[in-house]
């Protein structure tokens, strides 16, 4: 199972629950390769080249669906080099704003943002991060201005944030956000999922506040080379729903839901996903080459 981000990370933690339930079940062993770099495009593309035998699995994230658009080139092609097997997980994420901004809901933020256009400003863990397009997303669906203020990754942009250096953030962790706010330092508006988070039972989702259609987080599961066997690929997705079922716990601790769905229906999720993050690359003007 080849994993696209270094040890230690929430995509390399989920991986691992999911390995070691399916080492446990099959008694077969499955082993975690972290092959970080290139946001995932490293691994995606050893996998890509790797024999469709149904041994060497990609563990992806939606970042993949996401490079399609931010990359000038790739050395693979998502559609034609992967099928889908299962997905395993969703971190969602949440709409954040800084203790001092007088805004308690999404609509204050959107009539103060609309009131004061530019003056407000994001923080992102970079350009084409998940935090920068999910603020993208809803700059462009709310109609306001925030001005971007990207950081080398999600602990600079969180420590300026918290110290009101900037307003916004969009935040993948919950325990974070638990945390920051019961210490006064951060005041979450909404969540970023069609559903509650149960962590979180009176805090609206985006759409509820009143940001149409808005969905931001992020999800993970397993693609395995193009020619893998049908039997593999449905034997893999039921051993896999399975042990997502069983690891739901531990997901819970550290703020993941499971995901279950059909190869096909994976498939056609991250197709969906291709052109609705296509769309916020090119409004962002995004790059990452």
């Amino acid at each position: 199972m080849v994993v696209g981000f270094a040890p230690g990370g929430s995509t390399d933690v989920v991986a691992r629950l999911l390995t070691r339930k399916l080492t446990d079940n099959l008694g077969q062993s499955f082993v975690v390769e972290n092959r970080a770099g290139a946001s995932s495009n490293i691994a995606a593309q050893t996998v890509a080249r790797a024999p469709a035998d149904g041994l060497t699995l990609l563990y992806a994230t939606s970042t993949l669906t996401v490079n399609v658009s931010l990359f000038n080139t790739l050395p693979f092609d998502l559609q034609k080099d992967f099928v889908a097997v299962a997905p395993v997980a969703d971190i969602p994420s949440f709409l954040a704003v800084h203790a001092s901004l007088p805004v308690k809901t999404v609509k204050e933020l959107v009539a103060l943002a609309k009131a004061r256009p530019g003056e407000l400003s994001y923080a992102s863990s970079g350009s084409g991060s998940a935090s920068h397009l999910a603020t993208e997303l809803f700059k462009s669906i709310a109609g306001i201005n925030l001005v971007h203020v990207p950081y080398k990754g999600a602990g600079p942009a969180t420590t300026d944030f918290l110290g009101g250096h900037v307003q916004v953030l969009f935040i993948f962790n919950a325990e974070q956000v638990k945390s920051h706010a019961k210490a006064g330092r951060l005041r979450a508006l909404a969540t970023a999922t069609r559903q509650r988070v149960a962590e979180f039972p009176a805090l609206p989702t985006m759409i509820e506040a009143g940001v149409p259609n808005y969905e931001a987080s992020v999800w993970n599961g397993v693609l395995a080379p193009t020619g893998t066997p049908r039997d593999i690929i449905t034997r893999l997705n039921l051993q896999i729903t399975q042990a997502v079922k069983e690891i739901t716990p531990a997901l819970a601790d550290i703020g993941a839901y499971p995901m279950a769905s059909t190869p096909e229906e994976f498939a056609a999720f991250m197709r969906a996903a291709v052109g609705k993050w296509a769309k916020v690359v090119k409004l962002s003007g995004a790059r990452a080459d």
